[in-house]
């Protein structure tokens, strides 16, 4: 299973550092509003930590590290929050496709990010002693916001169209669709070659990290990008005059089927085949 490192830089990371709590959810919500991919998951994400940064700009977080009691589950929530703000933006900056294939397990970190989030939030002791009406009922409404991270029927079928194992004419219609939407500005080759150039960098990432697995699910969506960019391409027809048809030679007594092209093309389908049911393993 991925972990967020692998969902952004961890230099971002350490850039945020300093900020507190308040200010990282802040920063999280803003964010959320400009995801290209999992639009629905980053709100509703935002949303259930504005809850939370109600709550801790009412409790004062200055006040709360001044007791050791309090700082290092603080501290323990800051450091989510950093992660989750990484998660949050490579739903605006990674290859669409990428975070289109990896959906199911975008979904996850994101389960994970406000499970994780929300039992830090309950370590911290005073939080939970404060005699105060609207405090506790803040914090039941934290604890009442349990919605469900999912993935878009859209976006399923677009998932099943990228992880298939030959671009097809509807695989560049629909590309040519959801491209569009997340790359408004650019036309369909641009958005590819766009896609193409992340998604290398993507590539590089993985094997820094020696993750195999994600490397190949990589290398597929980058062999997607080039087989439509150039199935798309105007086709430049031969002159008819002086053309000749050429027939197949079967002098050898080989029967047509079993032909050495047919053969390749066997092999290759089932080499593709293949790794198409490695890929769908890997998303369930």
């Amino acid at each position: 299973m991925a972990t967020w490192e692998h969902l952004g830089e961890v230099a971002n990371v350490v850039q945020l550092t300093g900020l507190d709590a308040v200010k990282l959810i802040g920063l999280i919500v803003k964010a959320s509003h400009t995801a290209r991919m999992h639009k629905k998951n980053c709100v509703q994400f935002a949303r259930h930590l504005r809850l939370i940064g109600n709550l801790l700009e009412q409790l004062k977080i200055s006040e709360l590290k001044r007791y050791p009691e309090t700082r290092e589950p603080l501290e323990q929530l800051e450091d989510s929050l950093r992660r989750a703000y990484v998660l949050v933006q490579s739903c605006r900056e990674k290859s669409y496709l990428y975070l289109l294939a990896m959906g199911w397990n975008i979904v996850y970190q994101f389960r994970k990010a406000q499970n994780e989030i929300d039992r830090y939030l309950r370590l911290v002791p005073l939080i939970t002693l404060v005699d105060n009406a609207r405090v506790r009922e803040r914090l039941e409404n934290i604890e009442m916001d349990q919605h469900e991270y999912t993935l878009d029927e859209e976006d399923r079928e677009v998932q099943d169209v990228i992880l298939m194992p030959e671009p097809s004419k509807d695989s560049t219609m629909v590309l040519k669709k959801t491209l569009s939407c997340s790359y408004p500005n650019l036309d369909f080759k641009e958005a590819l070659k766009k896609e193409n150039a992340k998604l290398q960098l993507e590539l590089q990432r993985s094997e820094a990290n020696y993750d195999v697995d994600r490397c190949k699910v990589i290398q597929h969506l980058i062999e997607v990008t080039e087989a439509v960019s150039t199935s798309s391409l105007p086709q430049v027809s031969s002159p008819k005059k002086g053309s000749k048809k050429l027939e197949p030679n079967y002098s050898d007594g080989r029967e047509k089927d079993d032909s050495p092209d047919e053969g390749y093309h066997k092999k290759k389908v089932s080499r593709t085949t293949s790794r198409l049911d490695f890929l769908g393993n890997l998303f369930m």
